[in-house]
């Protein structure tokens, strides 16, 4: 067994099931925690998560590549620069005088663990995915501004583009609390203090709190503003529409003085 081995972490995105994976590598994958599925194959373990953040234990660079290409990744051979990753070294221990210790560089276990090193590999998949919202909040700050931009103007279709981007808002901010289990702790590690301990330092070494709180309170924020520009393109909606009455009724009060008159 390695007593030194690294985890990497990277998001596919393409959208891909568990199933996907098992077909198009052969392979039967068992149900770990939560939303992971994972494989151990001589010493080596591959874990995939419903965030589509696949997990490689103990692989190198060149079996990366190739079992990306079995997956139908294209950008397989360039995957260090072509999407979004993390890497942690983990070192094993037996002299440790407790399970584990954590820090910014490296993560050592007292003893090898399939369930430990699937609880590491969820906390790191988390990261990634949450990754993947900090870099989408530039996007969605660039939008809402434009929008903003052009809200001193009437148009319905940006009435209807301000409803789909505040859908749309709503709808990322539910797949951060639903698909990344960010506020609910794996059931399994209720009954293990030792698991729970684990989870907890590495949820606490990687930041995903603060940082799930950081990205939840900007889309909180773009959601306000996209809001309190509806109210304002609601408010000259209707203003327009009553003018349009009263241009309608001013018609009518003269087509009725002309007919009036010709009698």
């Amino acid at each position: 067994m390695k007593n030194k081995m690294t985890l990497l972490a990277l998001y596919i995105p393409e959208k891909l099931t568990y199933k996907n994976v098992e077909q198009a590598l052969g392979l039967k994958l068992k149900k770990g925690i939560e939303s992971t599925y994972y494989i151990e194959l001589n010493e080596k373990i591959l874990a995939y998560t419903q965030f589509n953040v696949l997990t490689l234990i103990n692989y190198t660079k060149d079996e990366i590549i190739a079992l990306l290409k079995k997956l139908d990744i294209k950008w397989a051979e360039n995957f260090e620069f072509a999407t979004i990753h993390q890497d942690y070294p983990i070192n094993i221990d037996p002299e440790l005088s407790k399970s584990f210790t954590i820090d910014n560089e490296k993560i050592t276990l007292k003893e090898y663990s399939v369930l430990n090193l699937i609880i590491v590999s969820l906390v790191i998949s988390q990261s990634v995915a949450l990754e993947l919202y900090e870099q989408k909040l530039s996007e969605y700050y660039e939008i809402s501004r434009n929008l903003i931009d052009e809200s001193n103007t009437y148009s319905f279709f940006r009435r209807s583009k301000l409803s789909s981007f505040a859908k749309q808002l709503v709808l990322v901010r539910h797949d951060m609390l639903i698909d990344l289990l960010m506020l609910d702790k794996p059931n399994i590690l209720w009954d293990n203090e030792d698991k729970e301990l684990l989870y907890n330092s590495l949820f606490y070494t990687l930041e995903l709190k603060d940082r799930f709180d950081v990205v939840e309170h900007k889309l909180n924020s773009i959601k306000d503003d996209i809001v309190m520009v509806m109210d304002l393109a609601n408010h000259n909606h209707s203003s327009f529409l009553e003018w349009i009455i009263i241009i309608l009724i001013f018609i009518e009060i003269i087509m009725g003085i002309m007919e009036w008159f010709r009698h």
